[in-house]
């Protein structure tokens, strides 16, 4: 295992532990989420054992752990395509980290149905959106690890929204959103070519496709398509395609040269 892996799992880790900590202190126990299985329209079924009781819903997020997994054994340019760079690899190999962190929380939740569960599901949710931002900002700062940080700690204390407000959560995941999207094209427009334009394309679709249907879930579930598989469940593998062509968009921009200073648009 590469050194660049092992510091970057070691971080992840250390974040993760500090947010499960912080959750189990109860100082988020006043954020409004949403707790129980009347909240998907997938109907629970009492024969499985409650880690399977949505199946669909709960196996989906094994996606994400075999998105992690194949991104960590993946080089820093993607595969087939090699770049030398440490801080390119670190920076991979935090946001895989991120995606074998994310599924087991997912599926926490969606097992147990906690309130704490589902707090640590959101919070995580943001910083693994500030990623990219911070990853875009490295093709035109170079290696800046206290840049990473205050961005990613910013990403985490924005989850005070919610307790402030109902609302909050969305809030502040729409304001990620809007930043990873002004950041990215940014980025293309510096960096990038046909490859990455269609990479962070696909990407935006698949964002689209994972709120809306994720939003309209139950109204979705009036159509046989929807039934089974349901507009949550397809709200995830959506969720899974943005990860994976973020990885994809991020990682080409890192095999192409640098334009030199006087080309490089303002």
């Amino acid at each position: 295992m590469q050194p660049e892996c092992t510091q970057a799992l070691c971080h992840v880790a250390v974040a993760s532990c500090f947010c499960v900590a912080v959750v189990c202190t109860g100082v988020f126990d006043g954020v409004f989420v949403q707790v129980g299985y009347e909240h998907y329209a997938e109907a629970p079924v009492a024969s499985l054992p409650v880690f399977l009781a949505m199946p669909f819903n709960s196996l989906i997020n094994s996606a994400y752990v075999l998105l992690g997994v194949y991104w960590l054994r993946s080089p820093p340019g993607g595969p087939g395509r090699p770049a030398d760079a440490r801080g390119a690899r670190y920076l991979k190999d935090v946001f895989a980290a991120m995606a074998l962190v994310y599924g087991p929380v997912q599926w926490l939740r969606v097992a147990t149905q906690m309130h704490a569960a589902a707090v640590l599901d959101q919070w995580l949710t943001l910083p693994i959106f500030a990623w990219p931002i911070a990853w875009c900002l490295s093709l035109d700062r170079g290696w800046q690890p206290c840049l990473f940080l205050a961005i990613e700690c910013l990403s985490l204390s924005s989850y005070g929204l919610a307790w402030l407000h109902p609302n909050g959560f969305e809030v502040a995941l729409g304001a990620h959103i809007a930043a990873v999207v002004g950041q990215t094209l940014h980025a293309h427009r510096r960096h990038g070519g046909p490859s990455s334009g269609r990479y962070l394309a696909l990407g935006m679709l698949s964002c689209s496709g994972f709120v809306v249907l994720k939003l309209w879930d139950h109204q979705l579930a009036q159509w046989r398509l929807f039934q089974r598989l349901t507009g949550h469940f397809w709200s995830k593998v959506c969720d899974v395609l943005q990860f994976h062509c973020a990885f994809l968009f991020l990682t080409d921009l890192h095999v192409r040269p640098t334009l030199p200073p006087d080309r490089k648009t303002r």
